[in-house]
């Protein structure tokens, strides 16, 4: 098991191998990506930025939720922070085990209770030159976490 904050791009495939296991018969790969548009606004890039110990200590604490609950150790997370261009990768998971049916379902627990609880805040740029901070679900926040940024 193995969480990281990065900042720089992430390799999905290495990720991937760093789960295999003999003992395997499931290997699961999420990988999320920056996408052109959102709640209807087109989208140029995304600052990510986060509060690192805190972001750290929960992300080791869903895995560890996930191996339990799921029945397997071969997971890896990363989450990229700075800038990122469409198309790059923003989080990759890989889960490994036995059964098919754990493997997806722990990763399907992992990205949803990391959007939930891990404070990792995103800033969209637009292609009309505005930027604002949002919230997992896509909505504007009322105010930056610039002061509690820490990457």
């Amino acid at each position: 098991m193995r969480t990281a904050l990065v900042e720089h791009p992430l390799d999905p495939a290495a990720l991937l191998a760093e789960v295999e296991d003999q003992g395997s018969g499931a290997s699961t790969l999420f990988v999320g990506t920056v996408r052109r548009t959102n709640q209807g606004r087109e989208v140029t890039g995304i600052d990510y930025s986060a509060y690192a110990p805190m972001a750290e200590r929960e992300l080791a604490t869903i895995v560890a939720e996930a191996a339990a609950r799921f029945g397997t150790t071969h997971i890896v997370v990363e989450h990229r922070l700075g800038t990122l261009a469409l198309g790059e990768a923003s989080i990759v998971i890989a889960v490994s085990h036995a059964r098919r049916a754990p493997a997806m379902d722990a990763q399907r627990f992992l990205i949803e209770e990391i959007k939930q609880r891990v404070p990792i805040w995103k800033r969209e740029h637009y292609v009309d030159g505005e930027r604002a901070w949002t919230d997992n679900a896509g909505g504007a926040v009322p105010a930056a976490p610039d002061a509690l940024s820490a990457s």
